[in-house]
């Protein structure tokens, strides 16, 4: 039988007050295990694992609204190691930016005793890296709900090329080559293939994301031929006829200019020389929105559906106005499961309305998926690039 604490003990256990522990009641962030029949509140020791994290996140910078969302389902592996991955990321980040607040003290102190010049510019530098937190949180919760739906197609597919060997092997990278490629992510193309990277291929990494970019440095290592720059693929701060490919991999449908874009790859390729971009159709894994909807019609796992805005359906016509030789070559892929974490993961990652309906009837959910998937459960995969050529 579990040990079961009063709502002053469980306080008193966790270092913070009972209003504390209530306030969390009220905002659902953390209920009691169980109640007495006269209403008070009893918690576990599971309970108090799951306030340490949620003490340890809004430490990190995590806004309620936020941690609510992350410790859904805490009490799963894959969930509580997602949230470990961003408390270690951002942990890291505090580390670093604490370095650089000590440099810039005993610099300035320094000068200060020398009776020198003063570069106040170092100390406002530091307000402003202080004042990035709460942007770099949603950054790093960005950076882990990529890899949920990466680890998806990684671990369950049944093409097991993969999608990132598939697509580096089409674009015939040779030695001197100039690549750029936009809305680079976590990094993920050149990171799972860096050992068939040509000699002499200078590679430029972009996204408008600095800390995903910083995830991409960290995965792909030391190798002097990778370049990384901040920036929106909308002005691209290169000159004409710059590059001899440029990569725009499920990128394009969340620009929000579409043509401005296009223009701007044509621009800084070379004459000659190819763009590559992929994304997918409105029958791409539709069967886990078919499983949400089942579930509760009023989800949305997208606010907006992408494939409409550049899809294999039709991005050929949309590529035509710009390039020449428009082709599309498609990936043949399924994913093949009976396990429902790894679908529920996904879910939780995407960018609708579903965490805020189901943060309230997660095990409910959880039950309904285990007896969806549990003699098997089968996702279409519709996906593709197109190619296309700078005349």
């Amino acid at each position: 039988m579990p040990q079961y604490y009063t709502s002053g003990e469980f306080a008193e256990k966790a270092h913070v007050s009972i209003r504390t522990i209530r306030y969390y009641d009220q905002r659902n962030l953390l209920k009691p295990a169980t109640r007495t029949k006269g209403g008070a509140r009893r918690y576990t020791d599971q309970d108090f694992a799951k306030l340490q994290q949620i003490l340890l996140l809004k430490y990190l910078g995590f806004s309620l609204s936020d941690i609510r969302e992350m410790t859904i389902g805490s009490g799963d592996v894959q969930f509580l190691l997602n949230s470990l991955q961003i408390q270690k990321r951002l942990a890291e980040e505090r580390l670093e930016e604490m370095k650089n607040v000590i440099v810039a003290i005993d610099s300035t102190s320094q000068a200060l005793k020398s009776n020198q010049q003063v570069d106040w510019s170092k100390m406002l530098n530091l307000i402003h890296l202080t004042s990035m937190n709460q942007s770099l949180s949603i950054q790093y919760k960005n950076a882990t709900n990529i890899s949920a739906r990466i680890r998806l197609h990684r671990d369950y597919s049944v093409n097991k090329e993969g999608w990132f060997p598939w697509l580096f092997s089409n674009l015939h990278l040779k030695p001197g080559m100039k690549v750029l490629e936009l809305g680079a992510g976590n990094g993920a193309l050149w990171s799972q293939n860096i050992d068939n990277v040509p000699t002499g291929v200078t590679v430029v990494l972009s996204d408008i994301s600095e800390g995903m970019l910083a995830d991409a440095k960290k995965a792909i290592g030391d190798h002097s031929q990778f370049q990384y720059a901040v920036f929106d693929a909308q002005k691209i701060p290169f000159a004409d006829n710059t590059f001899d490919l440029v990569i725009a991999n499920h990128m394009l449908f969340y620009c929000d200019d579409i043509p401005k874009t296009l223009k701007e790859v044509r621009r800084v390729l070379k004459p000659g020389a190819s763009f590559v971009c992929s994304t997918y159709s409105k029958r791409h894994m539709h069967e886990i929105t078919d499983l949400v909807q089942s579930y509760n019609s009023n989800i949305v796992l997208s606010s907006t559906n992408l494939y409409e805005r550049f899809g294999l359906d039709n991005g050929e016509q949309i590529l035509q106005p710009y390039f020449e030789d428009v082709t599309c070559h498609k990936y043949q892929d399924a994913i093949e499961l009976s396990e429902s974490m790894p679908i529920i993961s996904y879910i939780l990652s995407c960018h609708g309305n579903q965490n805020s309906i189901l943060l309230d009837h997660y095990q409910d959910f959880k039950q309904y998926v285990d007896h969806k998937v549990e003699n098997g459960f089968y996702i279409t995969k519709d996906a593709g690039y197109f190619s296309a050529k700078k005349v």
